[in-house]
């Protein structure tokens, strides 16, 4: 049981926001494990909100890419999933599918593939770019592909401004502000 979880962390500990992508499709088998892992995802009383929109078309990433300045690295990602929410299905719908995208994160990590959330886009564009029903609620984009091994300039300023915190600056034992214990690795 121990060698599946230190799989699962060494994938979580590695993961890193990738914003340059090779041209190369996604294979279909990878794309739906991926997708699975979405599906998999816990949601509140299994209502499973979600609905993911997987966009490989140039010209409707190209249009994404156009949502704002964090999101112009969309057009060279093969592919974007775009992870939406029914409102009226659940109040968490937000929670559940932000909840499913991680997932798929993790599981795309673990096909060696890269992927950066993006929140910089116009939700009334970008439902009427890809028909999306007025009750879904777009939660994030997903970018998805093989990582260029170039140098990511802006990931690379932003890693050394915006460190990991600690452990002890995040976490409390009992109450807010309590230091954690120590505990074992």
């Amino acid at each position: 049981m121990k060698s599946h979880y230190m799989d699962v962390f060494k994938a979580i500990q590695e993961r890193h926001s990738i914003r340059k992508y090779l041209p190369d499709p996604i294979p279909p088998n990878k794309l739906k494990r991926i997708l699975e892992a979405a599906r998999l995802a816990p949601s509140a009383a299994n209502i499973q909100p979600w609905h993911f929109i997987v966009v490989s078309d140039r010209q409707k990433r190209e249009a994404l890419s156009k949502g704002g300045m964090f999101a112009r690295f969309l057009s060279d990602s093969p592919v974007v999933i775009v992870g939406c929410g029914d409102r009226k299905a659940s109040r968490w719908y937000i929670v559940d599918t932000t909840i499913a995208m991680q997932n798929m994160v993790i599981a795309a990590m673990a096909e060696g593939l890269g992927t950066c959330w993006v929140g910089s886009f116009d939700e009334g564009e970008v439902k009427k770019l890809l028909r999306i029903p007025e009750a879904f609620g777009i939660v994030a984009l997903l970018a998805l592909g093989i990582p260029n091994e170039g140098r990511d300039l802006l990931a690379t300023v932003l890693h050394y401004l915006r460190r990991r915190k600690q452990l002890n600056e995040i976490a409390s034992m009992e109450e807010f502000g309590n230091p954690i214990a120590q505990l074992p690795d």
